[in-house]
Order: C-alpha cells, then sequence, then structure tokens
C-alpha cells in the first residue's frame, strides 16, 4: 500500500508564523487520510480533547482518549486509523529546525524526544490539562493578533518544557536523573547528545559504526559512550541498532524492495549478512518478518 505524506494542513483553523510550515497550530482536527500515512518533515504534538482513537504507530497498536498527549515523530508511519464520531485534538506540528529555533536547549534537548520515540504518549491529569490549556489559549491568541515570531517561539518553548516535564515524569528513563543531588549533564554534552542522534537519524540505517560516528563529531568514542549514558542511559550500539532496525522494518513492511536491494541500500556487505544482522535481533529472517505484515494485506 502506498505511503501518503503530509503537511500541516492550510486554511481555516490553523495557525503559523507568516507563511511558513515550520512551526503550526491546529485547533481541531480534520479527517484522517486512509491508508498509511507519514509525516516527513514534522514532529507533532496531538492533545486529545474528547472521544477517542485507535491506530498502529510505527507497527505498534495504540489507543487515545480523552486527555491524552502524543508525540508522533518525524518520518514515523500511522495506519489503520479508527477514530470515535467526537473525535478531536489539538495540534503543534514543528520541524526540527524550528526546535533549534525556539531555544529550548537550556533545560532540554532533542535527546528527549529520541527517548519519547518508545513512550511517546502520556494521559494527563486535570492539573495538566487546565496547565497545558491556559498555554494553548495563549499562543492561539498570540498567533491570531500577529504577534513576533519570538513571543511565539518563548510561548512554545515554555509550553514544550511543560510538556517534555510531564512525558519525562512517567518515563522510566528519567529516573536516573531523578536521584537526589545529582546534577543534570551539561548544555555542552546534551547538544552532543543530540547532533548524534541527528547523524543517526539521517543515515537511516546507513551509519552503524561507532567509532565513525564519533569521528564526525570530533570526539572519541569513549567520550561519546559516556555522553550517552548522561544524557540518555544509552550505548550507541543501542541507539544505532534502534534506528538501524526501524529503517530495515520500514522497507521490509512498506517497499516492496528485495533483501539483495536493501542490503545495498543500507550498506550491508552482502545479503547474507543483512539477514544474519536482523534475525540475530529480530528472532525471525526478514522474509518471515515480511510475510508477517503483509499477511492478509
Amino acid at each position: 500500500m502506498e505511503i501518503k505524506y503530509v503537511n500541516p494542513r492550510r486554511g481555516e483553523g490553523t495557525l503559523r508564523i507568516g507563511d511558513s510550515d515550520d512551526l503550526v497550530v491546529t485547533e481541531n482536527i480534520v479527517a484522517m487520510p486512509d491508508g498509511k500515512v507519514c509525516m516527513p518533515h514534522h514532529c507533532t504534538v496531538f492533545i486529545c480533547t474528547e472521544g477517542r482513537a485507535q491506530f498502529e504507530y510505527d507497527g505498534a497498536k495504540m489507543q487515545v482518549q480523552q486527555n491524552d498527549l502524543f508525540l508522533c515523530m518525524r518520518g514515523s508511519i500511522v495506519c489503520n486509523f479508527m477514530a470515535s464520531s467526537n473525535f478531536n485534538c489539538r495540534q503543534i506540528w514543528f520541524n526540527q529546525g524550528e526546535l533549534w529555533n525556539i531555544n529550548i536547549y537550556s533545560d532540554t534537548s532533542l535527546s528527549d524526544l529520541a527517548r519519547l520515540k518508545q513512550n511517546p504518549m502520556v494521559h494527563l491529569s486535570d492539573d495538566d490539562v487546565a496547565l497545558l490549556d491556559n498555554y494553548f489559549q495563549l499562543l492561539c491568541h498570540r498567533m491570531r493578533c500577529g504577534a513576533a515570531a519570538d513571543i511565539v517561539r518563548s510561548l512554545v518553548s515554555t509550553m514544550f518544557l511543560e510538556m517534555l516535564v510531564i512525558m519525562r515524569r512517567d518515563a522510566r528513563q528519567s529516573l536516573a536523573h531523578a536521584s537526589a543531588g545529582e546534577p543534570l549533564p551539561g548544555f555542552h554534552r546534551r547538544r552532543l547528545a543530540d547532533q548524534f542522534m541527528r547523524l543517526v537519524e539521517q543515515s537511516d540505517g546507513r551509519l552503524r559504526r561507532v567509532d565513525e560516528l564519533a569521528s564526525q563529531l570530533n570526539i572519541t568514542p569513549k567520550y561519546l559512550s559516556t555522553i550517552l549514558k548522561e544524557t540518555m542511559n544509552r550505548r550507541p550500539s543501542a541507539i544505532i541498532q534502534l534506528f538501524t532496525m526501524k529503517a530495515i522494518e520500514r522497507r521490509l513492511r512498506f517497499t516492496d524492495m528485495t533483501m539483495q536491494a536493501i542490503a545495498i541500500d543500507l550498506n550491508f556487505p552482502n545479503a547474507s549478512f543483512f539477514g544474519k544482522y536482523f534475525k540475530q535481533r529480530a528472532g525471525m529472517t526478514p522474509l518471515e518478518y515480511r510475510l508477517k505484515y503483509h499477511k492478509g494485506r
């Protein structure tokens, strides 16, 4: 089934800075396209205001109901979307460049978003809902009034930080930073972790050597490991494997590429090596994986 690539809609119910699609706020949802949907350039925060919906998100089944906050990462695949007749949600669309523009690095970083790839949803408490509603209403008001871009970005930055605090609260990865008296990693290390995540994500599974990625950051593999341990509690190889497996699974599920073609595309020595790599980590061969998800389609 062909993947439909979508970008923020225009028209009534949407707010943006000038004519740019870099940062877009929508106050209600419109009908979701049928089939497989991908947002190639944007991450999107959804806050369900009423009703419920269910869908597959990168192969995982999700159920969203009123007062759920869901973070859809750039490049993820959403399919089999079904919703109640009264389903509605607020949305904030932002691309990676805009995330840098809103300057949230004093308290968080892109590595937070990377951790949330595996834990993209949280149910909001009544206090959370009231807090984020106040931010959202103020943000929409200032955007309608034509406020300066820096003012809008400051509001979005603060709202994002509040949302990330809420999401971290329920994420197991944040427990490592919750020890009494333990200082948060410094700005420089968080930024290097961000740059590493961007390199791995942009490589789309093609770069898998820790030393090669460390070299591109002008640091040693040992220092890279230390940074990622402190900022994300993960090893570089584990993060690389996560992105590599996602790249492989996406090609197996959503393209007709042969095993040889995938091996070449992702810089494996040959199809046999590629098959062994995948089976060791997925517990099945690439062909078995493809047949599992194509069965009945």
